[in-house]
């Protein structure tokens, strides 16, 4: 098993924060991870992605340049990461913003509502978390529940740990997405 996966958006949606949470899950998980994230100087606003790989084997670079999983949070993104798709793979994106939808006949393609999703949970905040549950359910490699609450109690200061609820919800919302 082997899943080379990218998300990509603005600051302030929570992207590498997702990452990380993905890649603890997956160290959780007894992977290999490579957690590697990549943003401009603007803290909220500037573009910002995160690649993360999960193997059963050892990776021998974290630098790709195709993508099993496209996840792709605004339009810039679409535009940059759209296209590097491996055939067969998977590209999720938020439909809010998007002017130009993909049109690729050789992928899967998920368009999702994730701010919809929050609103119906009543936290926008959770936004990311929504992303993470359609991730997650459109993975071919099925990361356990109870690994994932282990990456967001690793990811999250202690502080924050009674917020894991409300993201075991937006996760579960997010699944319903896919």
């Amino acid at each position: 098993m082997k899943e080379e996966i990218i998300i990509a958006g603005f600051g302030g949606q929570g992207v590498l924060s997702m990452g990380k949470i993905l890649a603890y899950s997956g160290l959780m998980d007894d992977k290999e991870v490579t957690w590697m994230p990549s943003y401009g100087p603007e803290q909220r606003g500037g573009t910002a992605n995160v690649t993360v790989i999960l193997s059963d084997d050892k990776i021998s670079s974290p630098v790709l340049d195709r993508y099993d999983i496209v996840i792709a949070l605004n339009q810039q993104s679409l535009d940059k990461f759209g296209e590097k798709v491996k055939a067969g793979g998977i590209l999720i994106y938020d439909t809010n913003g998007i002017h130009k939808h993909p049109t690729r006949e050789d992928i899967k393609i998920y368009p999702i509502d994730a701010m919809e999703a929050t609103l119906e949970i009543g936290n926008s905040k959770a936004y990311n978390m929504v992303v993470m549950g359609a991730l997650l359910e459109a993975m071919d490699y099925k990361l356990p529940m109870e690994n994932v609450i282990k990456g967001l109690k690793k990811s999250l200061p202690e502080r924050h740990h009674k917020l894991i609820p409300l993201n075991e919800q937006a996760i579960e919302k997010g699944r319903t997405l896919i």
